[in-house]
Formats: structure tokens, sequence, C-alpha cells
């Protein structure tokens, strides 16, 4: 017997904010959702597994239109055509409270209840003597433990846990509907089938409790290879897993260290080298890449000199290297000066004491307590995409400040220095 594992589908999810990034192939991002469950479909097909499972989130929240559920819904044809039936729970994305257009599923899906856990009526899953308990999410934050009321296990049966849970480590994700291995153990199942984090993996062995990842990779942290398991139980009931790729467009970092790197052209050679390999690993797909140049330069001034000129240089790069399949979604400059400024001998005048103020103000966390808080009503002000997220101004940070200064003093000295030779 084998079976599809999926989760967090989040079909048509809205990309927020993409059109600001420069060169973005949007409708390709857009419809990978889409390509990414056709993918599941013919998998299903082609191994000829017994059923599917898929442990929430199948939506991204209430549609816009009813195209979304109709999509869905000619996939999941496809697999009743296949006489391959699916079971499926919502989660905190496509709670039933949140979900306020539905249509009729095909009646090889069978997508369990939110009130309390139940065992799936599904016939075929009877006769092939395979038992799956799950619940819904009701609403969008679930915090209670739901694992604790599911069903014992079924004595004869291959009994499978679906659960959409962030255990009792959420690694980034909410906390909704916590539990602790020990209470997936205690039900005595064969396999819990989780859904929730995105990061795919194996959180116990005895038994089976496996995240199988969502099946499309929808923004920068979420990189590397997304699809579903297939697991196969033999007749002892030992179950093995296999992952298997469903994305069609996929995020990666490709990070540069150019400490030794001497000449400027050196770092698009360097480039180069590292995309050809990210292209070779991921068979060829479309990717949004993020690179990040770090290490002790003495290349860390000229860069920051003239960033944009350089994130241009880098973007043609990727596109000359690619043939077009590689975006460039950020650039990162995350590099120190190879040439200590601590010594203010070496500058003389204003532009020293400005140097040897910057020194100590970087060094010193209750001067900088007091100016993040002088910045706390500026921050306050302004909109939330500068202050959230990965890229945004935690001006109300001292930390924050103190990084900003280790960037910003060789440029600041460096173009001084320059204005005063001139």
């Amino acid at each position: 017997m084998k079976f599809i594992h999926a989760a967090d589908i989040h079909l048509d999810s809205p990309l927020r904010g993409l059109q600001r990034y420069e060169g973005a192939p949007a409708e390709e991002i857009r419809e990978a959702t889409r390509r990414a469950l056709e993918n599941l479909v013919e998998l299903a097909i082609e191994e000829e597994v017994d059923f599917v499972l898929i442990a929430g989130d199948i939506y991204d929240g209430d549609w816009k239109d009813h195209n979304t559920g109709l999509f869905f819904v000619s996939q999941m044809s496809r697999l009743r055509d296949a006489d391959i039936p699916v079971v499926m729970i919502s989660g905190n994305h496509d709670a039933a409270n949140k979900m306020t257009k539905s249509l009729r599923l095909p009646d090889n899906v069978e997508l369990l209840p939110h009130k309390k856990p139940v065992t799936a009526k599904n016939k075929k899953l009877h006769e092939l003597g395979v038992a799956v308990h799950g619940r819904s999410f009701g609403k969008a934050a679930e915090f209670d433990n739901f694992a604790i009321d599911y069903p014992q296990k079924q004595t004869g049966m291959y009994n499978i846990g679906l659960l959409h849970t962030s255990l009792t480590d959420p690694q980034g994700h909410e906390p909704y509907a916590p539990c602790s291995i020990g209470d997936l153990k205690q039900k005595g199942y064969d396999y819990w089938a989780l859904g929730h984090v995105h990061h795919r993996g194996k959180q116990c062995s005895d038994p089976l409790v496996v995240f199988s990842g969502n099946i499309q990779g929808r923004h920068i942290r979420e990189s590397g290879p997304k699809g579903c398991y297939i697991v196969t139980v033999d007749d002892r009931s030992e179950s093995s897993l296999e992952f298997y790729s469903l994305d069609v467009f996929r995020w990666e970092s490709c990070e540069l260290d150019i400490t030794k790197v001497k000449r400027d052209d050196e770092i698009l050679d360097l480039l180069s080298t590292e995309l050809s390999k990210l292209i070779e690993s991921n068979n060829d797909l479309p990717m949004g890449v993020r690179v990040i140049l770090f290490g002790k330069t003495d290349l860390h001034e000229l860069l920051l000199a003239e960033p944009i000129a350089w994130i241009n240089q880098i973007r043609a790069t990727a596109i000359v290297e690619s043939g077009g399949k590689i975006w460039v979604e950020k650039v990162k400059f995350e590099t120190s000066s190879a040439q200590s400024l601590e010594d203010n001998s070496v500058l003389d005048g204003p532009i020293g004491e400005l140097n040897a103020y910057v020194n100590e103000l970087r060094n010193n966390k209750t001067e900088l307590l007091e100016i993040a808080e002088e910045l706390s009503d500026l921050r306050r002000k302004l909109p939330d995409e500068i202050t959230h997220g990965d890229e945004a101004l935690l001006l109300n940070d001292p930390e924050y400040l103190q990084k900003m200064l280790d960037e910003i003093q060789p440029l600041l000295m460096t173009r001084l220095s320059e204005g005063l030779s001139a």
C-alpha cells in the first residue's frame, strides 16, 4: 500500500507587494501553486497511490471569486476518475469561519469536520485496512491541543493521524493546535501526517511523525525543493518515506564570500560560477534568488559607493548565466572594510574627530539606547511595509543602529576624505 502525504497548498496565494520588485515574474509565481497542485495529482495517478492525505491549508483564505475553488474541484475530479480517495482537513488559513464560499466536492473527497476529531468514512480506506483520524480548524486561531481528543487506534488497522499543528516548536509559524510528540505517541497510531510548518521533515521515527511542508515556496523564506511524501507500507505495517518535489518555481540564496577577491570584475565571475551550480542543483527550474555578498574586503567601499549600479550588474549577470530563468529577488551587501578605522591617527582634523565619535557611539550601548528611544516616534509614523518584514527599519533597536553604523562608517569616512582631497 502507498499513499501521498501533502499539506499547505495555499492555492492562489496572494503575492502581496511583489509588484515592487524590479523585473519580478509575477504571473509565473502567481500560477505556481496551481501548477504544483497539478503535479501532485499527476504524481498520484502515475504512481497509482491508494489514497491522498492533505493536512490543511488547501486555500489561503477566502477566495476573491469561485475560480480558485473550481480549479481545486477539477483536480480532485481527476483523482476520482483514477479511483483515488482524498481525505483532508482545513487549517488556520482555510478554517471554517474564514471560508464564506464553498463548492460541492467530488464524492472521492472527504473533508473532516471541525467540531471534534473523527475517523474518515471512506469505504475504500476501510477495505485497505486504513483508519484516518483527524479534525479541521473551526477558526483561524486554534490554541487547544487537538491531539489529546483524537480517537484511540483501531485494532487490526493501519492508523493515521491527520493534524494541522505547530507541535511544541512553531519554527517561525503561529503556535496553533500545539501538542507534544508524547501526546501523539499515546494514541498508538502508525503514522502522523502533519501540516502547518512549511519545512518538511521527520519529527519522530516510532511512530512516524512527519511534516510534509508546503508544495510550492511562496517567498525567499521558503527556499529549496517543495513537494510531498509518498509513504509505502509493507505487509508488516512498516512505513518508508520518499520525497517528491512538485514546485515549478524555486527560491534560493546565493552567498558570495568575497574576502579574497581583489578586483571588482572577479565578483561577477564568482557570481556566475555559483549561479551555474544553483541551476544544475535545481534541475533548471526558474528561480528567485537572493544574492548576499559578505566578507572583509578592500572592495567594501566600492560596493557601497554605487549600490544601484552593482545590483544591476548582478541582475544582468544572472540573466545571461541562466538564459533568463533566474530573477534576482534582492541583493544584500553584508561586507565590511578590510581596513580598520579604529585608529584615529589615519584621519586628521574634523574627520578624525567625527570618526572617533562614531567609534565611541558604536560601542556605547547606553547612548544607542537613548537614540533608539528618540527615534521611536519617527518609526511609529512610518508605513508598515518599512517597519515590518525581513528588511524592516528597526530604528528603536540599539543593536540594529549599531549594525547600521558598522555599515555606514567606512563609506562616510571614505567619502569625506575624498571630498577634502579633491
